[in-house]
């Protein structure tokens, strides 16, 4: 019977719970409260943007949430990025 319950103990452990999808609305309402004090959307469109793809857009939202002394949430972060990516990047 003990060793019956180990696969099921293992399997309980390892699952997660299913990932929330991010708010792209949600991270608008983010940006423009805060990334719009530093900057205009501009920076988004330039040619010679820093940003090259869905990893270096997470870096850089991080970068600026820690710059601003801002304490987001993982989700909040994804929000943001998500937003900025269907908006300007489409990665």
């Amino acid at each position: 019977m003990r060793n019956a319950l180990i696969p099921i103990l293992l399997l309980l452990l390892t699952a997660t719970a299913p990932a929330t999808a991010a708010d792209p609305e949600a991270g608008r309402s983010l940006h423009d409260a805060h990334c719009l004090r530093c900057h205009d959307d501009g920076v988004y469109r330039r040619s010679e943007r820093r940003v090259e793809d869905l990893d270096g857009l997470h870096r850089q939202v991080r970068r600026c949430e820690q710059s601003l002394g801002l304490r987001w949430f993982d989700n909040q972060l994804e929000d943001v990025v998500q937003y900025l990516n269907k908006r300007y990047y489409r990665f």
